[in-house]
């Protein structure tokens, strides 16, 4: 069950309107490091959590708070519209300012399919996509997945921050800038809690080591050609003990170590060509 306040969860004020920016926060509703994605993400982890209830009880209440996040981004957009700034009116030679400069450099769709609203697509206008939502069941997989989507969003946040004179709007990402530094930390707390580094690698930790091949478990593989020229042997992978404290770091040359692969001839009623099927093949003439 959700309930609603009709108060924001924090103060959304546009200054001086501008549907380019309005363009710009969409990625932030709708893109790939928007706050669909999270909150989506999160409470289908939650949905699907087992073990520990407070895992689920913590997960449920962050991805509500981004329907928060939504709601203030939303906003930001349907404000932004509202009114074309003074400089752009006066450039405008359209019968309505408003239809104007949204048509002329933001996007049309706000007008032409949202009336001056938000939508669930990014800058582009591309829909929302699904597929980016991560629910893989194994809690350390799903923080790493948080974590990450935590930080490529506050990317982003500080960039639209930097992209906008508007201080309401800074305000605005000043405060959603907070907050993924505040889930970025969340994340990580849950994963030095059920056993950190070492704990909880590799994931998933329950699957025994000793069923892989552990001879390729540390190797890093280089394949690069050039000796001269590439540096990949000096990183902290290429030697000494591996992260996970299980193992030491080696660095070997690529080669290959199984056989040239042969597969059968053609099915013959898969219709290959006549010229694929070989001498035992199906031919039709």
């Amino acid at each position: 069950m959700f309930y609603h306040d009709s108060k924001l969860q924090y103060t959304v004020r546009v200054d001086r309107p501008d549907p380019m920016f309005a363009k710009m926060l969409q990625q932030a509703i709708g893109g790939i490091e928007g706050e669909i994605r999270v909150c989506l993400q999160y409470l289908f982890q939650a949905w699907g959590s087992r073990g520990p209830v407070k895992y689920r009880d913590m997960l449920m209440e962050t991805g509500t708070e981004e329907i928060s996040h939504i709601e203030m981004l939303a906003t930001a957009v349907a404000l932004n519209l509202e009114v074309a700034p003074n400089d752009m009116k006066d450039e405008m030679v359209a019968e309505s300012p408003i239809i104007g400069a949204i048509m002329g450099g933001a996007n049309p769709r706000h007008y032409l399919s949202a009336g001056l609203a938000a939508m669930a697509t990014d800058s582009n206008g591309v829909p929302f996509n699904g597929s980016w939502v991560v629910g893989s069941g194994n809690l350390a997989a799903d923080m790493y997945a948080n974590v990450m989507a935590e930080s490529t969003g506050r990317v982003l946040a500080t960039r639209l921050w930097n992209s906008t004179q508007d201080k309401g709007m800074k305000d605005m990402l000043a405060f959603l800038i907070a907050r993924d530094t505040m889930h970025q930390n969340q994340w990580l707390a849950v994963l030095e809690e059920i056993g950190g580094l070492e704990g909880n690698h590799p994931i998933p930790n329950s699957f025994p080591q000793s069923e892989e091949i552990q001879q390729f478990s540390y190797s890093f593989v280089s394949t690069g050609l050039n000796d001269e020229e590439n540096m990949s042997d000096t990183g902290r992978w290429a030697k000494g003990p591996s992260m996970d404290g299980k193992g030491e770091f080696t660095f070997d040359k690529a080669q290959p170590l199984g056989e040239k692969p042969v597969l059968a001839p053609p099915a013959p009623e898969g219709f290959a060509q006549n010229e694929q099927m070989g001498e035992n093949g199906l031919h039709i003439t």
